[in-house]
């Protein structure tokens, strides 16, 4: 089987469903945000070591999760049944936002406590957590405008800002684990 299939040579693609938009679409951009965030998490965890190797296990239940996102928002909003039907085994629900919560107050307890912003450096591991916090970011940014163009599930919109959240509390968690002082924003 061939990878390439020359159907997007002009510039378009299909959604889940059938319906070819425009590679520079909104809807493209957000899943395609949601794909390099998943690709720079599994670059994360190439770099766990130690202590923090515990949050690979959290790590690929989030790239599974962004997958489904990633499903979520590449399918042609109010399609066919079986489309809808699709979407209720890919969508984000409030348990998956209860989730992060959870792991973010987990991080919390084992973390640095700060009082000022920090800088995204230390180490590899600290900086990749910035980078992923603020890729998720970028994506929340998206969403959000996708949102006020069409409906976007408010548990989606919920996990994304969430997920940034916990992308800074983990970068706090290494900051621990390494025994690196943080560095602090200076004015």
């Amino acid at each position: 089987m061939k990878i390439y299939t020359k159907t997007g040579d002009k510039g378009t693609t299909s959604l889940i469903g059938g319906k070819r938009v425009s590679k520079a679409s909104l809807r493209l951009n957000c899943y395609g945000t949601s794909d390099e965030l998943n690709s720079f998490i599994g670059l994360l965890r190439t770099k766990l070591e130690g202590e923090t190797l515990q949050a690979d296990v959290t790590l690929l239940k989030i790239q599974n999760k962004l997958f489904n996102l990633g499903a979520y928002l590449a399918t042609e909003p109010q399609n066919s049944e079986e489309t809808k039907n699709n979407n209720k085994k890919i969508r984000i629900e409030e348990n998956d936002v209860l989730f992060l919560e959870n792991e973010i107050d987990n991080l919390s307890a084992q973390s640095v406590e700060i009082h000022n912003f920090v800088l995204p450096a230390g180490s590899e591991q600290i900086a990749l957590c910035h980078v992923c916090r603020t890729v998720c970011r970028r994506l929340e940014r998206l969403m959000v405008e996708l949102a006020e163009n069409t409906d976007v599930e408010q548990a989606a919109l919920k996990y994304v800002n969430r997920l940034s959240d916990f992308f800074f509390q983990l970068a706090l968690f290494c900051t621990k684990c390494e025994k690196i002082v943080p560095n602090f924003w200076n004015l």
